[in-house]
């Protein structure tokens, strides 16, 4: 035998492994071919199966991004002083909705991971331990209209924007209980990966939306012209309409039988202390975000109305790229609980690495629309704006969207790898993460205003900061690993699939090629068993299956 045929030789038959004269096996040319990029889109968690259960997620927070888009369009052709008003009010509304919105949207968590370890009866009653979240929370919403008005003019704004700013969030506010029950009801389609409902009912309430705005504005198709009012209303209504549509859906027999839909319905004590410990935290962390947030847009408030309306166009704007990767991340978050539902944490990590290039392959390209041609994004809110008065509001404003290009990346890498964690179930790392770098960006604002006069720029150079420091945080978190042996269903109920450990927790070399650029890993790393999918064929001839089910 010559010194080649003594090294390597196949073994006969279609897709066979590759052996060594030693006895040892090696790589089969089929599995070879996991390297290419037409694998790295067919392979379990790769391209396809990302993009298949995040899609109808992106183009359902397309809407929402739409929705508002238009809402401040339609306000801008109104008043920019009621426009602006919107973002200041629409914070402070989502900084009291965001507790309980968390807690309740943590669901989704909850409904992968039992998906994942095969336990449908399960769903039903964690579904509805996220209701009752949002049915306690509602007289607490309700009494927080009163102090509205105090509040905008604590905040050192002028008189008329106060008072616009007040009269949106008494409105908006009666939506909020809608809000956080659809929020828990839509995590029974998104955790089980029924994404394209949650992307249909979502462009209904919105179409809603639009639709009553434009009637509540301006006083179309009979209804009264209410001005800012008019959009609040117009959302409360929206919101309570995805609900009831969620809920109705959820009435299939299909679903009450499989899912324990109405035997769910009781207050579960154990699951809902469960939902708190691990949902508790994810709220924690959006309130605590959300509220910094809220606090900049308030200091921003303070140097004037030009200042916020460039600033809400700016983050309007950046809405068409930003919010569509909520979508992407909860498909993370979900792709991630599924596969740690069926102790496949490496499934869990490729498709985290397939979301990110995704992501940033998307925002990347708008960061570079900011840069070269903004006026492409501002031409909607000219259209009905005298020129004069908007050309100072645009120079600020595309000032401001070169800060939005700049960290546009960075937002990605937030995105994809908080996502990733929360899905595991490492929530307390993440309110961590937020109670530490939240108040720094937000006290070094204020006192670049306070005591140096620094302004607007200098309020984006923070944001700027802000946003970098979040994104690499979170892959640091993510590439230590610990999130792998982490679960937030009972721990009895997730599957033993006789998989070894593949990560310990500290242990980077979980930074590993085939995750981030979909390559096979090496053989020493891979189960070459005759039973294994990867020993014996390639992904065209039935490896593995493109879908997690």
């Amino acid at each position: 035998m010559s010194p080649w045929e003594n090294n390597w030789f196949p073994s006969r038959g279609r897709g066979s492994r590759i052996h060594r004269g030693d006895g040892t096996r090696r790589h089969s040319i089929n599995t070879m071919r996991a390297c290419s990029p037409r694998t790295w889109w067919r392979r379990r968690c790769g391209g396809r199966d990302v993009l298949r259960l995040a899609l109808p997620l992106v183009v359902s927070t397309a809407s929402w991004t739409m929705m508002n888009f238009i809402d401040r369009m339609f306000l801008c052709w109104y008043s920019t002083e009621a426009m602006a008003a919107t973002l200041p009010a629409g914070m402070l509304h989502f900084t009291i909705l965001c507790f309980p919105l968390g807690v309740a949207a943590y669901v989704n968590t909850f409904v992968a991971q039992y998906q994942g370890a095969n336990r449908p009866g399960r769903i039903g009653a964690a579904v509805w331990q996220g209701v009752w979240v949002g049915v306690m929370a509602i007289p607490v919403f309700l009494a927080t209209i009163p102090f509205a008005p105090a509040i905008f003019r604590l905040a050192g704004h002028s008189p008329d924007v106060a008072g616009l700013e007040a009269t949106y969030y008494q409105t908006v506010a009666f939506g909020a209980g809608g809000a956080v029950i659809a929020g828990a009801l839509s995590s029974f389609f998104t955790g089980r990966g029924e994404t394209r409902v949650v992307m249909l009912v979502s462009c209904t309430t919105a179409m809603v939306n639009v639709v009553l705005d434009y009637a509540w504005i301006f006083g179309r198709f009979g209804f009264p012209a209410m001005g800012i009012a008019g959009a609040g209303i117009a959302t409360a209504v929206a919101e309570w309409c995805g609900a009831a549509i969620y809920w109705r859906l959820m009435e299939r027999p299909a679903y009450r039988e499989v899912y324990q839909l109405r035997a769910g319905r009781r207050f579960d004590r154990a699951l809902f202390a469960r939902l708190l410990r691990y949902g508790g935290p994810n709220g924690l962390q959006m309130l605590v975000e959300v509220s910094g947030f809220t606090l900049f847009l308030l200091l921003v408030g303070r140097l004037g109305s030009g200042a916020m309306a460039a600033t809400t166009l700016a983050f309007n704007v950046n809405s068409v790229a930003f919010v569509p990767m909520l979508g992407m991340g909860v498909a993370v978050a979900t792709i991630v609980g599924q596969q740690l539902g069926r102790n496949r944490p490496n499934m869990a990590a490729r498709a985290t690495w397939t979301a990110l290039w995704m992501a940033m392959a998307y925002m990347g390209a708008f960061a570079v629309l900011y840069v070269v041609v903004p006026d492409v994004f501002l031409m909607g809110h000219a259209a009905w704006v005298a020129p004069e008065q908007f050309v100072v509001l645009r120079d600020q404003t595309v000032v401001l969207l070169r800060f939005v290009a700049a960290y546009c990346l960075f937002d990605a890498l937030n995105l994809m790898f908080v996502s990733a964690i929360k899905g595991a179930g490492d929530t307390r790392f993440v309110l961590l993460a937020n109670l530490i770098l939240t108040p720094t960006p937000v006290l070094a604002a204020w006192v670049g205003v306070a005591f140096f006069d620094w302004g607007l720029i200098w309020c984006w150079v923070v944001l700027t900061g802000w946003v970098v420091a979040l994104g690499l945080v979170f892959m640091t978190r993510f590439l230590q690993g610990r999130w792998r042996t982490m679960r937030v269903i009972e721990p009895d109920l997730a599957i033993d699939n006789g998989d070894r450990p593949d990560a310990r927790a500290g242990d980077w070399s979980i930074f590993r090629r085939e995750d981030v650029f979909g390559e096979k890993a090496p053989a020493e790393n891979m189960d070459l068993s005759p039973s294994s999918p990867s020993a014996v064929e390639g992904p065209e001839e039935g490896g593995w299956p493109a879908s997690d089910d």
